[in-house]
């Protein structure tokens, strides 16, 4: 398998988005937006069912708890301005958000008729479509959604203990070398000094 880069440029986040509304791929939108700003593996993001972002009055949640499949750690995170959108636009373009039902829901059924959210596939497909379509060469995959929150948060000034601890990773090394950052120092230094 080959290794999966961040997105650093946030003009490109953008224009990924804008080309999922574009499209009205506003399931996708929402992946997309989640695993940006929440940092969740896909295997958890495609897990959520719509009770975990609705509220019973019929509000989004302004929190979220997940049960992490991998570590089987519990998260909890605030849902923020940008994914609370991609909710409210998905929810406005969909026929009913049942709160049993898998958010991303796949179009296929079981045999037994029971609804399952798209495959891991399904959603690398999508996310590396929209990803080549906005002009991004690197190599993209569902880990770069994860990938890319730790690269922003970082780059935004959050602490690395902190950051290791939102992605639950052994070490700031190992959170260092996941996002990328890592290669970026040594590289700055072996540029830094010319003999």
């Amino acid at each position: 398998m080959r290794e999966v880069n961040p997105i650093k440029d946030v003009r490109k986040i953008r224009r990924v988005k804008r080309l999922m509304i574009k499209d009205g791929n506003f399931r996708d939108l929402l992946m997309f937006t989640l695993g940006i700003n929440a940092g969740l593996r896909i295997s958890d993001i495609l897990a959520m069912k719509w009770k975990d972002l609705i509220c019973k009055d019929g509000r989004i949640c302004d929190e979220v708890t997940v049960k992490e499949k991998k570590t089987k750690k519990t998260k909890r995170f605030p849902l923020n301005g940008a994914v609370r959108k991609a909710i409210e636009m998905y929810i406005q373009n969909m026929p009913s958000a049942n709160p049993n039902e898998f958010v991303f829901v796949s179009r296929k059924k079981k045999i037994s008729g029971e609804r399952h959210p798209i495959s891991r596939v399904a959603a690398w497909q999508s996310i590396n479509k929209y990803c080549k379509r906005a002009g991004i060469e690197q190599n993209v995959g569902t880990h770069t959604l994860r990938k890319t929150f730790g690269y922003h948060q970082y780059k935004r000034g959050t602490d690395i203990a902190m950051l290791q601890k939102m992605l639950n990773h052994s070490s700031p090394e190992v959170t260092l070398r996941y996002i990328g950052i890592e290669r970026e120092k040594l590289n700055a230094r072996y540029k830094a000094v010319e003999l």
